[in-house]
């Protein structure tokens, strides 16, 4: 098979698909790998690395698309790449649809096979492809919060972790789960008073005895959430629904409560966002003001610290990636019920349920779909 690295073409997006010991191991299990040309530059992976590994080097993006049997990415395709995916041919990348109609609609135009790293499962519940993008992300959320929190920034001008002598700043996280865990112990780290929300009775008791008394945990209402916002100076949304919108635990009227200069840090913004005020935003321009609350939402953090990112990535979705070249798509994905769960789109059918019922698309089951490769 012919595997493709198209280089990012997203704001600020320096990761890149595969790494140079991704592109060995697919090398030695007799598959072909061609990369744009500087694609990991930026990060240290330069073009010689790739080559010695086996890769082929390739000028344009257009070329890999019109070459390769599968793409792999890092983001979601942009409307120009969608537009050179054609039939039959695979995509692996994440897509986080659901909030995406334009990105839906060209794919499923392209009647390419998408698998989105996002929905893939694993034995014992979780998502192995989105949880190391989720540790980079909770624990980015934090440093990103403390540096808006600076009077610079726009921020109230406070220390996340105080003197001695001055309280440090309250820090709530909303959701418990891989991002709210990094994010969590990365505030802890630094001194801040943190709390974190939770629906999830044993979760809450998983995370006070993995901290040990070092932050609060409360269970999660709407009085709750009502008495805490007002008095916290970061918030971080930390929610996940695996592949639907996330929902919106923090409205308008919660933002108007907080204080002047506080921060808000949205890690769901790639699935729409968990607070009704969030919009996109990028590294180039992270941040803006609402009701003077400091929002920054930006839709590809763990883009900033590429190089960790793209290793960690590499690191998880080797052994898909390996299976779906070795085994081919069909095959593949009817052998593993996990991939079968990242499967999205298929030859123009949405095969995701969430993403159907959000977007409006008929629901096809990837059963069903993939009876047509």
């Amino acid at each position: 098979m012919i595997i493709g690295v198209p280089k990012e073409i997203k704001n600020h997006e320096y990761r890149i698909g595969l790494t140079p010991a991704g592109v060995k191991e697919l090398i030695v299990n007799g598959h072909d790998v061609i990369v744009e040309n500087n694609g990991g530059a930026e990060i240290g992976f330069d073009n010689e690395q790739y080559i010695t590994a086996g890769a082929k080097i390739i000028n344009t993006a257009a070329e890999i698309f019109a070459s390769a049997d599968m793409i792999i990415k890092v983001k979601e395709p942009q409307p120009n790449e969608c537009k050179m995916l054609r039939p039959g041919q695979v995509l692996f990348t994440y897509l986080h649809l659901a909030p995406d109609p334009q990105q839906t609609e060209l794919l499923i135009a392209s009647g390419a096979t998408c698998i989105a790293y996002e929905t893939v499962t694993q034995n014992g519940g979780g998502l192995p492809l989105l949880a190391p993008m989720s540790e980079v992300a909770g624990r980015m959320s934090i440093q990103a919060g403390a540096h808006a929190l600076e009077k610079a920034q726009g921020g109230l001008g406070a220390l996340l972790g105080g003197v001695p002598g001055v309280a440090p700043a309250k820090v709530l996280i909303v959701g418990g789960g891989v991002v709210g865990t990094q994010a969590a112990r990365m505030a802890v780290g630094m001194g801040a008073d943190v709390t974190i929300l939770d629906r999830s009775l044993p979760r809450l008791r998983q995370l006070d005895t993995e901290f040990d008394g070092r932050l609060k945990t409360v269970y999660s209402t709407a009085d709750a959430m009502d008495q805490l916002i007002v008095e916290a100076d970061l918030v971080i949304g930390a929610v996940l629904i695996p592949g639907a919108a996330a929902p919106k635990l923090v409205t308008a009227q919660h933002i108007k409560m907080m204080k002047k200069g506080a921060v808000i840090v949205d890690v769901a913004i790639d699935q729409g966002g968990c607070f009704e005020t969030s919009k996109a935003t990028t590294h180039q321009d992270p941040t803006y003001v609402v009701d003077e609350v400091v929002h920054y939402c930006v839709a590809n953090m763990p883009g900033g610290v590429a190089r960790t990112s793209t290793m960690a990535l590499t690191n998880a979705t080797m052994p898909f990636t390996v299976t779906l070249a070795n085994k081919g798509a069909k095959q593949a994905l009817l052998d593993d019920v996990h991939l079968m769960a990242g499967l999205n789109v298929l030859g123009g059918k949405v095969t995701y349920k969430p993403v159907a019922d959000v977007l409006g698309y008929e629901y096809v089951a990837p059963e069903v779909a993939i009876a047509t490769l």
